[in-house]
């Protein structure tokens, strides 16, 4: 019986747009070198903001799960 296997990699994205776009720019780039991405999670968010305190740029860390051949 074969055995599925998945590998975890953690990555930084981000957007002046919003987190969904962040989380959307991130897999993208990641898809670019890893194959068979399964799911992610956000373990974390963050903001930069300027002096008057308006959000200039959303982070996001993902937490990316694949298939490993």
């Amino acid at each position: 019986m074969a055995a599925n296997i998945a590998k975890v990699i953690e990555v930084t994205a981000s957007s002046s747009k919003g987190i969904e776009d962040a989380v959307q720019s991130g897999l993208k780039k990641v898809a670019k070198t890893v194959k068979g991405i399964k799911g992610a999670w956000v373990s974390d968010i963050k903001v930069l903001t300027g002096d008057d305190g308006k959000v200039t740029e959303w982070r996001v860390n993902l937490r990316i799960s694949f298939l490993v051949d």
